[in-house]
Order: structure tokens, then C-alpha cells, then sequence
């Protein structure tokens, strides 16, 4: 299973800084990074409602999923 985190595409979106975007969601630059890299085991719904409001967007806009061994997986497994 590959769920892919499109953090960088919508703060680019919204000329918005990784660090305005850690204070605004109240999460740190080091959690964001884990986001944005593909690490995170798991987010809290809290902090994806916080994602979404300060981006205004869906969960679906931030979260997707990839089939394993698909060219558009982040590890191109």
C-alpha cells in the first residue's frame, strides 16, 4: 500500500513556508518533513482537519493512494 502525502504541491500552491504551515497547523517543521517524505505511519484526524483548514482543501487533496508497483509510487516500487 502506497499512500502519497502532496504537502509540497499545495504549499506551493499557496507560496505558503514549511514554517508557516508547521505554526499555522500547530505541528513542527520536523513533522511536516515527515509528512511531506513519505514517513509518517499515521496522522491524526485532528491534524488533518488542521491540515485542510489552513490549506482549505479536502483530505483527498492532501492524501492519496498509489497501487505497489505503480510508476506514480514515491518509492517506484
Amino acid at each position: 500500500m502506497a499512500i502519497v502525502v502532496d504537502l509540497d504541491l499545495l504549499l506551493a500552491r499557496r507560496k505558503m513556508s514549511v514554517g508557516e504551515f508547521a505554526a499555522a497547523v500547530g505541528i513542527t517543521a520536523a513533522n511536516v518533513a515527515v509528512l511531506k517524505n513519505g514517513r509518517a505511519k499515521a496522522v491524526r484526524f485532528t491534524t488533518l482537519d488542521a491540515i485542510c483548514r489552513t490549506l482549505d482543501c479536502q483530505p483527498g487533496d492532501v492524501l492519496r493512494w498509489v497501487p505497489e508497483g505503480s510508476d506514480l509510487s514515491p518509492s517506484g516500487d
